[in-house]
């Protein structure tokens, strides 16, 4: 006779292989008095392979500490490459795989290089295996020599705190050719970030484009670099995204926010 709340945390909770997957559904659609998804993207795909009752669902957002993210700006990428005061330094936040698509972030480097303003990239992620390269962080590598990108695009590998990275630089750039409900933009918007984000799944659910961020097509190195010097250009136009993202994030990511939205729901439960 209690209430219960049945929470999908991702599609590795709707195992296509997965032995009595229709017996825990009917028991799911029988028992649960709400059906709780992380994301919008994910309770769309939720309802459309699995035969969850999509009247119960609810979307609640998994909320980050928003606080954490409000340090002060720091020189530390600036001083440590010997980078100009005027160069723009752009993050990206994600370990080394495919879905990232880097090779697309390099290509956009090299379109940029030219430039009259210098712009400089920065990704931190794992990029080895047991100790190794791993041979996609190679091809990067390799990528990056040919393109004469060295002094451009610098890896510094794995950091444990993201919000220490994101005060280090000017402008956040997720260049996913697929991408879940990325936390890694999220924690940029509440760094008070300009976000640069590829139409990859997650970004589109997070951001409205052209007021708390800016989406441009994936696989497209020419339409991120426009982005990039449209926004170096612009204070006023990254001033405003920025502050808009923070606010965004306040309101609709938040711990706080998520915590509202489970008090919410329990108590119209009980």
């Amino acid at each position: 006779g209690k209430p219960v709340v049945a929470t999908f945390h991702g599609m590795v909770d709707v195992g296509e292989k997965e032995r009595f997957m229709a017996l825990k559904f009917g028991l799911i659609n029988r028992g649960a008095s709400k059906i709780v998804a992380v994301s919008e993207s994910l309770g769309d795909e939720i309802a459309g392979r699995t035969p969850l009752n999509s009247k119960k669902m609810e979307v609640i957002y998994n909320g980050i500490d928003s606080t954490a993210f409000e340090r002060d700006k720091s020189n530390d990428f600036r001083q440590r490459f010997s980078w100009g005061e005027d160069d723009i330094i752009i993050g990206s936040l994600g370990n080394i795989r495919p879905a990232k698509a880097y090779d697309v972030l390099l290509r956009a480097a090299a379109i940029l290089k030219n430039q009259e303003k210098t712009y400089r990239f920065v990704i931190a992620g794992q990029g080895d295996s047991k100790g190794k390269p791993t041979s996609l962080y190679k091809e990067l590598l390799s990528l990056r020599e040919s393109l004469g990108l060295e002094e451009h695009v610098r890896f510094i590998g794995f950091v444990d705190d993201p919000a220490d990275f994101l005060s280090k630089v000017d402008l956040f750039l997720l260049s996913s050719s697929s991408e879940g409900f990325s936390i890694a933009t999220i924690q940029a918007m509440a760094s008070s970030l300009p976000v640069i984000a590829t139409r990859s799944g997650g970004p589109e659910e997070i951001i409205t484009n052209r007021e708390n961020g800016w989406l441009v097509e994936k696989n497209d190195p020419a339409a991120i670099a426009e982005a990039i010097v449209i926004l170096g250009d612009d204070p006023d136009f990254r001033t405003r995204l920025s502050r808009n993202a923070k606010l965004k994030v306040d309101s609709t990511f938040s711990l706080s926010a998520m915590l509202d939205s489970y008090q919410r729901l329990y108590s119209a439960l009980l």
